[in-house]
């Protein structure tokens, strides 16, 4: 399969909108731009392009698919029951970084929700996505465009990088704006639930609905736990090399990653490491990579998925990361952190 890059970064391409809805409508798949990172669309209606996607990200089928929409009346189509507390978060926080999990209609296939009863939706802030799910007939299911368990896609690049051959189109918007995939709010029983977190934070969701809980495996590693929404349950964002993440005061994270590097170094291996602006310059070994400032979270979630994209190509052994526990996005940076390090970190 030859994969068409249709670039879009400073206006939409109507003509080639079309033709990226005509390939969802016809059942194949077209990579976007969102302000989280680029999805890997097709068909939410169409199980037969839900499994094209699972084939082509080489996913689990067990592991549920978002559903994205671009107008709120759209929901009502495929959910059942909305709770008033979704038209509140949707008012607060639609377009933008946010997917909600309702029961479902049956006009949504097992396919699309990993076998599940209930369905994500997100309606995404970015006028590429919007364009194309309204082209491509109004109901789009997209995870990530990666390969399944590789960092996220925050470029085009790299959605090239890992699908070239393996899609249809890759819509390409530029950088993306945030560069951590959505916040997830299980709305389809009881007190509304955080499954995944993201830009929008809980402090900010109870500001707009009240009480919320936080899901008890959000920073654990069972794998034998069935996917409630994407990313609960597999290894995701994994570089190649073992990623360890180093926790405790300042000086001493920094003393020891340049002892790890030098005895990494010493015994021939390539060493990577993940350090914000404040402390990049104190570390005297490894390749070196800045993550962005503290004080800048935005930048520091950006960063995160192309700095391990970057280490990869550099082919290092091992990387080690600081820990970036900022007040806003800090628990979503820190949630994809210990993912891709597989839960490993060091106390210091």
């Amino acid at each position: 399969m030859k994969t068409v890059t249709a670039v879009m970064r400073d206006r939409i391409d109507q003509e080639m909108m079309e033709k990226a809805g005509a390939i969802l409508k016809q059942g194949g798949l077209v990579a976007f731009p969102t302000e989280t990172v680029y999805g890997l669309g097709g068909n939410a209606l169409d199980e037969q392009a839900a499994e094209k996607i699972y084939a082509a990200k080489g996913r689990p089928s067990d592991n549920p698919l978002i559903v994205h929409i671009a107008e709120f009346e759209a929901l009502e189509r495929i959910a059942d029951g909305i709770p008033e507390a979704a038209r509140k978060l949707a008012d607060a926080f639609w377009p933008g970084p946010l997917t909600m999990i309702f029961n479902k209609k049956e006009l949504v296939p097992h396919g699309t929700t990993g076998g599940l009863e209930t369905v994500a939706v997100r309606m995404p802030d970015h006028p590429v996505a919007l364009a194309l799910i309204r082209a491509g007939g109004g109901y789009v299911a997209a995870p990530s465009a990666n390969l399944s368990g590789r960092p996220s896609p925050t470029c085009a690049a790299h959605v090239q990088e890992d699908l070239d051959g393996r899609i249809d189109m890759i819509l390409d918007g530029g950088d993306v704006g945030i560069g951590l995939e959505s916040t997830i709010v299980d709305l389809s029983e009881g007190v509304p639930t955080i499954l995944r977190p993201g830009y929008i934070n809980q402090q900010m969701l109870e500001e707009v609905i009240g009480r919320t809980e936080m899901d008890r495996g959000l920073l654990s590693d069972d794998s034998d736990v069935r996917p409630r929404a994407p990313g609960m349950k597999y290894r995701h964002y994994a570089p190649k090399a073992s990623l360890t993440i180093v926790e405790g005061p300042q000086e001493r994270v920094i003393a020891r990653i340049n002892q790890l590097a030098d005895e990494g170094e010493a015994a021939g291996e390539k060493i990577g490491v993940i350090a914000a602006a404040e402390s990049t310059q104190h570390y005297g070994s490894g390749i070196v990579r800045t993550i962005g400032s503290r004080s800048d979270e935005i930048s520091i979630a950006r960063h995160l998925f192309g700095i391990l994209r970057e280490f990869d190509r550099l082919e290092v052994d091992r990387i080690y990361s600081e820990s970036f526990e900022t007040p806003q996005m800090g628990q979503a940076i820190m949630n994809r952190l210990m993912k891709a390090a597989g839960h490993q970190v060091m106390e210091v």
